[in-house]
C-alpha cells in the first residue's frame, strides 16, 4: 500500500492532535528543507510495514504554534503518537531502521 500522508493547512490545533485515535506520525517540516526533502524516501519505505499509521505532515515555522507545543527545533521532527500520546520521536532520521523504531512503538496492539 502506498504512503498516504496528508498536509494540514491551516495546522490542526493541539487539542485536534490530542484527541486522535489510534497511531499516528506527525511529521514537522518545510517543502524547501534539505534534511526534510533526503528524509522522504525514507519515512516512505519504513511506511510499507505500516499502512494503518495516519500521517500527518506539518509545515512548521516562525509563528507556527502547534511545533512550538512539541518543542520542535530541528526539521523533520517525527513524533509518534499513540491515541494523541506521544509514545517516540525521531530528530533528522538517517536511517530507516530509526523510523521504523517510532512506528513499532505506535503500531501495535495496546496491552
Amino acid at each position: 500500500m502506498a504512503l498516504e500522508s496528508s498536509t494540514h493547512e491551516p495546522e490542526p490545533a493541539r487539542e485536534e492532535i490530542d484527541a486522535l485515535a489510534g497511531p499516528t506520525l506527525l511529521e514537522f517540516g518545510t517543502s524547501w528543507c534539505g534534511h526534510c526533502r533526503a528524509a522522504q524516501p525514507l519515512i516512505a519505505s519504513a511506511f510499507a510495514g505500516h499502512p494503518q499509521v495516519r500521517h500527518i505532515r506539518i509545515e512548521d515555522g516562525s509563528g507556527r504554534p502547534l511545533g512550538r507545543t512539541f518543542g520542535v527545533k530541528l526539521w523533520p521532527t517525527l513524533v509518534f503518537l499513540r491515541d494523541g500520546r506521544e509514545q517516540a520521536r525521531a530528530v533528522r532520521p538517517r536511517s530507516v531502521e530509526a523510523i521504523e523504531a517510532g512506528l513499532a512503538e505506535i503500531d501495535r496492539t495496546p496491552s
